[in-house]
């Protein structure tokens, strides 16, 4: 019996069902997550590589992480809603901020988990999500970040394993909007509808084409 149909049209009615209720979410849309605040010695950095419910679990892992926070960055709306964003009419695009401990784990570190988790080769998408709000980015918040993130792309565009040129845009990072509280730690609170958004949308098929076994990090 040939299941890939079954898969597939399982995988379409998934995907459709996410976009109305799993990205949608349940929660009031005005119930923002407050952010984290860094304690002494700890630091803040900025990711984004396209749906900000795959960017946090690589590096909650990390020891010398203390949090992860879902949210927008890179746009000219002050407080945008997920509605807006996910509209393509504000200019932002979907992030993570990262807060961790630079003794214990380097931004050089942060930023190689960060390149095996995005398409580096694309500038209006990642994966099935497309649009500019789901562009990939770095976003240094002081000069030794900026020093850092321009030197790794440097490194890559040397030792790339993929033919494709790299368009992931290095800013300086703006102000940074924590995205809705139902967005937060979405891997772990709805781990069935997220693996399987995560699947249907090809994140790690493509993942696995650009970069091998260090895909994911």
């Amino acid at each position: 019996m040939n299941i890939k149909p079954i898969i597939a049209t399982a995988a379409l009615g998934l995907t459709l069902s996410l976009s109305l209720l799993g990205r949608a979410g349940a929660a009031d849309p005005k119930d923002f997550a407050p952010l984290p605040q860094p304690q002494a010695g700890e630091e803040i950095a900025v990711f984004a590589g396209g749906c900000f419910w795959c960017m946090e679990p690589p590096y909650d892992k990390l020891e010398g992480v203390s949090a992860t926070t879902s949210g927008y960055t890179a746009g000219k709306l002050e407080n945008p809603t997920y509605e807006q964003v996910s509209a393509g009419i504000t200019g932002h695009t979907e992030a993570v901020r990262v807060v961790y401990d630079p003794a214990k784990v380097s931004y050089e570190r942060l930023l190689e988990i960060f390149w095996v988790n995005v398409d580096p080769t694309v500038d209006d998408r990642q994966f099935c999500d497309k649009g500019s709000q789901y562009r990939p980015g770095i976003y240094p918040v002081n000069d030794a970040q900026w020093e850092a993130a321009q030197a790794s792309l440097a490194r890559l565009k040397e030792n790339k394993p993929f033919s494709d040129p790299i368009k992931v845009e290095i800013e300086r990072a703006g102000p940074f909007y924590a995205a809705e509280v139902y967005h937060q730690d979405y891997y772990e609170k709805n781990p069935v509808r997220y693996n399987f958004y995560r699947y249907s949308c090809g994140r790690d098929q493509r993942l696995q084409e650009l970069w091998g076994d260090a895909a994911g990090g």
